[in-house]
């Protein structure tokens, strides 16, 4: 199986991977690109993390994850800025490292209600006033701050920003280098109102990262683990990934993947079935464009 060229492995997909299994296995299956989490890097530390990048000859194409804005102020909240200021760091430097074409980008997730609030609209505004504290260090570092809507049902908990036209709302304040939105299938696919604003997000050159998983029913107990390799489920993957590509996105395409039974499989197969998935789900939509282009 040929593999598409802008597949780009998130390591959520293989979660219980560690670091240089990571890059092992997705190099190993023939996927040229890797997003990383934080907690992996930090656990071999940074310096060693970008060494081992640099080794494994992969674009590194996100960083995730920051965010979790909406306490309000005090040490919590200060403690939450300067976490994401050391995250973009990180960003910078694994970017840095990583193979010709890689990107400094750091995902954000908003954070949900804090403990007894009903303050949605609250909320909202603190995620506003925390990214534009950390928008000069983003920008000195050279690194853009995605900013990632979640499915409606993660507000209350994980991410009081619902839809890519609330994510674009916010990062309308910054320079879209500093500041852009992160298009996920599995969070915005049901939203009537989505081709509209990939092709705003297009216009005002914010699509800083394209993910893509699938969407199927029942969910999982824990709703956070109910995602599924690209074709298995219910998601239009030809529309939306035609409108991220109309909207003028030429980067990496991740999968990211919160699935305990994906989880539990070898990392290496696992890595081949999202591959896999994705050439039959993603790829054909990409050439057909590129055919009409």
């Amino acid at each position: 199986m040929t593999i598409d060229p802008r597949l780009s492995i998130n390591q959520a997909t293989i979660k219980h991977a560690d670091l240089a299994t990571a890059l092992r296995v997705t190099a190993e299956a023939g996927v040229q690109g890797i997003g990383l989490w934080r907690e992996p890097v930090q656990a071999v530390g940074l310096a060693t993390a970008a060494s081992m990048l640099g080794d494994s000859g992969l674009r590194f194409t996100t960083h995730c994850r920051g965010g979790f804005f909406t306490v309000p102020e005090g040490p919590s909240r200060r403690a939450s800025i300067d976490d994401n200021r050391v995250a973009i760091d990180e960003a910078a430097t694994l970017a840095a490292a990583g193979a010709s074409g890689s990107q400094a980008i750091l995902v954000l997730v908003a954070g949900g209600l804090p403990e007894g609030s009903r303050d949605l609209i609250g909320a909202r505004e603190r995620v506003r006033d925390a990214i534009g504290e950390l928008a000069p260090d983003a920008a000195a570092a050279g690194v853009t701050l995605a900013i990632e809507p979640l499915h409606p049902m993660y507000a209350s908990d994980r991410a009081v920003i619902s839809t890519l036209g609330q994510a674009l709302d916010i990062a309308g304040d910054f320079d879209p280098d500093v500041v852009g939105v992160t298009v996920d299938t599995f969070h915005v696919w049901w939203d009537p109102d989505v081709r509209a604003q990939i092709a705003r997000a297009g216009r005002e050159g914010r699509i800083a990262t394209y993910q893509v998983c699938d969407w199927k029913t029942p969910l999982a107990a824990d709703v956070l683990l109910s995602r599924h390799y690209p074709g298995d489920g219910v998601i239009d993957f030809g529309s939306l990934t035609v409108a991220v590509e109309d909207a003028g996105y030429t980067g990496d395409i991740e999968v990211e993947i919160f699935n305990e039974e994906i989880w539990a499989t070898d990392p290496l197969l696992a890595v081949q079935r999202t591959a896999d998935g994705f050439a039959r789900a993603v790829s054909p939509h990409l050439a057909a464009r590129a055919a009409r282009v």
